[in-house]
Parts: C-alpha cells; structure tokens; sequence
C-alpha cells in the first residue's frame, strides 16, 4: 500500500465537492457570480458581499 501526502496521488475532488467540503467543514462559501443555480436577486446579492468584502472586480470597474 502506498502512502500519499494529502493532496499528492489518489483521487482528486471535482470543483463543487471542495466548496461543498468547505462550508460543511469550515463554514467558508465559495459562490461564482456566474453560477446557474442562482436567481438574479440572489447573484447580485453575492455581487454586492464580494465588493463590501474585497471592493469590485477589475471588469466591474471598466463597465462603470
């Protein structure tokens, strides 16, 4: 049996699995703006956290 390194070797976790992992395991969410699942009430309001959070996007700033 061979021994791996978390991260190194083995199968390695789809995109989703690891935001799901995250919130179940550390309470961090991790939302694209962009995600389908979404209404648009709910992506602006995700829109306007990220830019009290950590201020706009670079391509929001050049749109206005």
């Amino acid at each position: 049996m061979r021994w791996h390194p978390p991260g190194y070797g083995g199968e390695r976790r789809d995109p989703d699995r690891v935001k799901r992992d995250g919130w179940r395991d550390q309470g961090v969410l991790a939302i694209s703006i962009d995600d389908d699942r979404l209404t648009w009430p709910e992506r602006e309001l995700v829109r306007q956290l990220g830019e009290r959070l950590y201020g706009k996007r670079p391509e929001d700033m050049r749109h206005g």
